[in-house]
């Protein structure tokens, strides 16, 4: 149930979900709390009163007097109804109140995601059926195979006669048909076209069609993400996400083909990508206590390179002009054979690439949201280590791929890390005091900058003239904070006292350069696609984002960086991973799984190393927001105010 918190004294209202955090919810609405443990609890610099309403909290460390009188600290407290919080001002040394109107904060609307994604039946790739077979007799002696079809047969007249594609499971069949009694459950994978049969591909004894499962699973460059599902009813059971192993051996794509190129450089990149799929399984597996070998399906989608690395293909000529992958359908493999953690029958598919850098991962996300099937003409943009971009409709559709290197995923970047508790994903900053407010996933201390964290914290600096256009502090600035680094200047986020680390957690010139590159090419990319097929970004009815950040990034920071075009908000839509999403949506409708061909059809794919504009484009875009502001009149606005 939502209740709504209304923030004094600048009258700042917002809806949340009932026991939402107030330190979470003030940075929501844009209001700054000071706040510097992330949530921890230990600073004790977040105090507000509670003017109205109940709310749920400890007094942990506020004084009697002052928890009997309403103070209660943001971030150890959460709304149990509608409230009204009083958040004191900042006083400046003449004693003068240090005003700060709340920033415009805005999430990237989820609010069609059904509308994009729509509806799918529980209709898997793969079905169990539970058979009991007449037992042989002398007057009815056929073999065991066909008696095992004919089961199959029985009370399923429609259905064609199912094939079988494996001489392993012959030599099985006499003994598990005995031992099991003659009772056993057969595991169906359905015909590539409506037309074909069904194909048996494992028998199980007994009765087991209660355990149905798959995975679906995306392999990024950085990370891999995967989900376990139910079959018979379409849920989710479990969801586990790991660093790709392979980053070990580069951060890019590039990288990697390079490494490959090595004395067993593509075997040991196949491996450890092996092993963060197994690591996967293990994962949700445990969660919900089942074996690996319960899994009947995988379905996965990666980039390019990636397919061709989980396969064992070499991807060498993939980065050699005229860039041409070995394949771009990928055949349906044993997961077994690569070294999965899965039954012997379970298949692995692979969406299918358009091009060396516009993988199976886009074809999956575009699928998922329905591009293919939408007369609003739409830019796709998956943010990540390798940036991808797709635009058209239902008529057609241009997609292109640009590097934009691991920055969004925390790579690259000092104190850089992944989504995960202690990483700072929200940050504001006084535009007088140069203080922080910082709030971390899990309220914890800080130890680290995720992606989003890393957007919000550049804006909020460029907004408040901590730093310029350039990504260049204001040496001007006096304040301990802000200070000259082992890698120049930098800005101190979390004293080593306040830090989970026990050290200094800053961000430094450095990590803004690798952004500003990171954002910039992303942006240099969308302005090349656009213009090669005679548009701009105003021709656009709505923009797609999609990528695992994505739920937590700040549209408005997001535009004053300079990542995305300075639009009408309401133009915005997130689908979040939709590499996961279209292999999940597959997993569980096999009708809406055997739409992808449609959407391979329509894409055509254009090579921005080959595109002369987009250098010029990129080193454009290597400012914040950009060196034309007239392309972001929003924060023209903002920073002309500084």
């Amino acid at each position: 149930m939502s209740k709504k918190i209304t923030f004094l004294p600048d009258k700042t209202t917002i809806t949340v979900d009932d026991g939402e955090n107030l330190l979470t919810a003030a940075a929501t609405a844009g209001v700054y709390v000071h706040a510097f443990c992330g949530g921890d609890g230990v600073c004790g610099k977040c105090k507000v009163k509670i003017k109205e309403g109940q709310v749920s909290s400890e007094r942990g460390h506020l004084k009697t007097a002052e928890y009997e009188n309403g103070v209660r600290l943001a971030c150890q407290t959460s709304v149990a109804s509608d409230v009204v919080v009083e958040i004191p001002e900042a006083m400046g040394k003449d004693g003068r109140a240090l005003r700060r109107k709340p920033k415009t904060t805005r999430a990237i609307s989820a609010r069609s995601l059904e509308a994009l994604i729509g509806k799918w039946e529980v209709t898997p790739p793969v079905e169990k059926r539970f058979i009991k077979i007449d037992p042989p007799s002398l007057d009815d002696n056929v073999p065991d195979l066909q008696r095992l079809l004919r089961g199959i047969r029985k009370g399923c007249f429609a259905c064609k006669e199912p094939t079988y594609d494996h001489p392993e499971m012959l030599r099985e069949l006499p003994f598990i048909l005995r031992e099991a009694n003659w009772e056993i459950t057969a595991i169906l994978l359905r015909g590539k076209r409506e037309e074909e049969p069904d194909r048996i591909i494992a028998l199980e004894p007994g009765n087991t069609t209660d355990r149905l499962y798959g995975l679906a699973v995306d392999i990024g460059t950085t990370t891999v993400s995967g989900i376990l599902l139910d079959l018979n009813s379409g849920k989710v059971l479990a969801e586990a996400s790991a660093y790709n192993g392979q980053i070990r051996y580069g951060e890019d794509v590039i990288s990697r083909i390079i490494y490959s190129q090595r004395a067993g450089g593509l075997r040991t990149l196949q491996e450890r990508v092996v092993h963060t799929i197994n690591e996967i399984i293990e994962s949700v597996c445990r969660n919900v206590m089942i074996s690996p070998s319960d899994i009947s399906y995988i379905m996965a989608a990666g980039n390019t390179v990636m397919s061709h690395l989980l396969l064992g293909i070499d991807p060498k000529f993939i980065r050699e002009a005229p860039y041409v992958p070995a394949c771009s359908q990928f055949p349906l493999t044993r997961a077994a054979s690569l070294g999965v953690m899965a039954h012997p029958s379970v298949r692995l598919f692979l969406y299918p690439s358009i091009a060396s850098y516009v993988g199976g991962d886009i074809v999956s996300g575009v699928h998922a949201c329905q591009m293919h099937k939408s007369p609003e003409l739409t830019l796709f943009i998956d943010i990540g280590t390798n940036g991808e971009i797709v635009v058209g409709n239902m008529d057609w559709m241009m997609c292109t791929a640009c590097s934009a290197g691991p920055a969004f995923e925390g790579g690259g970047i000092r104190f850089g890390m992944r989504a995960s508790s202690g990483a700072i994903e929200n940050f504001q900053i006084h535009p007088t005091t140069y203080d922080p407010m910082i709030v971390t996933i899990d309220r914890t201390k800080p130890r680290g900058i995720c992606g989003s964290g890393l957007i919000s914290i550049v804006a909020e600096l460029l907004e408040s003239g901590v730093i310029d256009q350039q990504g260049k502090f204001n040496r001007s600035i006096d304040h301990p904070r802000i200070r000259d680094g082992h890698d120049g200047y930098e800005y101190v986020l979390a004293w080593s006292k306040d830090s989970l680390i026990g050290e200094d957690v800053v961000i430094t010139e450095v990590d803004i350069d690798n952004l500003t590159r990171a954002k910039g090419a992303m942006y240099a990319g969308y302005q090349t696609l656009l213009e090669s097929v005679g548009m701009s970004f105003n021709d656009l009815d709505r923009i797609i984002l999609a990528g695992n950040f994505g739920a937590y990034l700040d549209l408005e920071r997001a535009i004053s960086i300079g990542l995305l075009p300075d639009l009408d908000r309401d133009k915005f839509y997130y689908l979040g991973n939709g590499s996961l999403m279209g292999a999940q949506i597959s997993l569980v409708d096999h009708r809406r799984f055997r739409q992808r061909s449609e959407v391979s059809r329509l894409i055509t794919n254009m090579e921005l190393s080959e595109n002369p504009q987009f250098m010029n484009h990129y080193m454009a875009a290597l400012f914040l927001p950009h060196t034309d502001l007239n392309l972001f009149p929003s924060v023209r606005s903002k920073l002309a105010e500084l």
